[in-house]
């Protein structure tokens, strides 16, 4: 009986979270397949390193979702309302501070950025402009982050579901208006981005405000003054910043090896990597809830049903590795030439396309550890291998292949997924034998 309610709360929130998450991936392979269709490559080639800029620019705030979800999922578990609102309007100060800090500093920050990825002496003017649009997007962008993140804190996923959905609908709406209609091109999808992201965080806190009325716990605005109660935010998300910032360091780092190799290897693998990306943001409507239902078994302390869930979303997310590795593996032509019509870049796609059929199965264990660790707070064990993945594998497989070229470049990048995933599941192993979840340890 435990497991069929567990399994149905399962896929209550992970339902509506995997049709949110893919549709994440979906925007950038639209993009993909819109520019790719158009006569030039350097379109394609811009929108490739410019998004990259900014989606991992942005991305380097990711604790403020990713936190937000793991404290307010703990707090909801233990009945504390007080403490969920709380951990909101912390949130979204910090979201305001950071998303005008970017704004003022874009100019020092978006050189540097796509100095070191170099696109082509084409696209780098396309790519400039491009960033120098979507930058605006920054203090949008980082409220989302925090209002979706609270929202599946307290399980409303349907709510996340449908602030996701708008924002990456409408931004292929205006993709395919500014792009195709007015024929802006890459200006086109930065400006479709920007114009979706506001839109997106309005209606996202309109959400949040018809769900704070339900919550019955006195609020008063001077708690924000009370530095002390920050304690806990800012600990969960330094960690969660190293973490993702090493991410973000190996995928610009990828970006910018692919870039040096010419147009046609940065279009082929950011055709590939937005296939990764569908995989892994397939299996994070999964890792979305093992995020909230594990922090509310801990909160509640449920150990029992801590481990129940752990098991059965991993379980879902081997699932659609299995599928996806076989999709890719024996359709590959019909898969790459939906995205580009291109045949210099078709053809590269191709030659890279066998790795892209591993990844899916060797990363599913970081994948699913991911919203099982960030749901239970075990975020320092995921800074700390986090930094063993990059440091001591991606980097050193990168360069002793570097011979290899773009083989070399996607080598180093299924060891650093391999990496984490071992280290993650022996992580989960340790913890558990030790009884550390639930814990402050590690």
């Amino acid at each position: 009986m435990l497991h069929s309610s567990i399994s149905q709360q399962v896929l209550r929130i992970a339902l509506p979270m995997t049709l949110a998450s893919i549709s994440i991936p979906l925007l950038g392979l639209v993009d993909t397949a819109i520019l790719g269709h158009l006569p030039s490559d350097n379109y394609l080639a811009a929108v490739a390193a410019g998004s990259s800029v900014l989606t991992m620019m942005f991305w380097l705030f990711a604790f403020l979702r990713m936190g937000s979800t793991g404290l307010t999922a703990r707090a909801w578990g233990a009945g504390d309302e007080l403490r969920c609102k709380e951990l909101l309007f912390q949130s979204l100060l910090l979201a305001i501070l950071l998303g005008f800090l970017l704004i003022l500093l874009r100019h020092p920050l978006l050189e540097t950025t796509l100095t070191l990825i170099s696109p082509s002496a084409e696209a780098l003017p396309l790519a400039r402009e491009y960033c120098l649009i979507r930058i605006f997007a920054a203090p949008a962008t980082l409220i989302t982050y925090c209002t979706i993140g609270w929202l599946l804190g307290l399980q409303q996923a349907k709510a996340t579901l449908a602030v996701m959905l708008f924002i990456n609908m409408a931004n292929i709406a205006l993709d395919f208006l500014f792009i195709v209609g007015f024929d802006w091109n890459s200006r086109g999808a930065a400006l479709a981005s920007l114009t979706a992201e506001y839109a997106g965080a309005t209606a996202a806190l309109l959400l949040v405000a018809l769900k704070l009325k339900g919550l019955s716990a006195p609020w008063h605005w001077q708690r924000l003054t009370h530095w002390p109660h920050y304690r806990s935010l800012f600990a969960v998300n330094r960690h969660l910043f190293v973490r993702t910032a090493l991410l973000v360091f190996t995928m610009t780092f990828f970006t910018a090896q692919g870039a040096r190799q010419g147009d046609e290897v940065l279009a082929a693998n950011a055709i590939l990597m937005q296939l990764l990306l569908l995989v892994a943001f397939t299996q994070d409507g999964f890792a979305h809830a093992a995020e909230t239902l594990t922090g509310q078994a801990i909160g509640s302390h449920q150990l029992p049903r801590f481990y129940s869930i752990s098991f059965a979303t991993t379980a879902w997310g081997l699932a659609i590795a299995l599928l996806a590795t076989l999709a890719y593996l024996f359709f590959p032509q019909a898969i790459i030439h939906l995205f580009t019509d291109l045949p210099a870049v078709a053809a590269t796609a191709q030659i890279y396309w066998p790795w892209l059929t591993a990844l899916p199965l060797v990363g599913l264990a970081c994948f699913m550890a991911d919203g099982i660790f960030i749901g239970s707070g075990k975020t320092s064990a995921m800074q700390n291998s986090m930094l063993v993945a990059v440091l001591l594998v991606f980097l050193p497989l990168w360069y002793w292949s570097r011979s290899l070229g773009n083989h070399g470049l996607w080598l180093a990048y299924l060891g650093f997924l391999a990496a984490r995933s071992l280290m993650m599941a022996g992580l989960f192993a340790y913890f558990s034998r030790y009884r550390l979840w639930g814990t402050s340890k590690a």
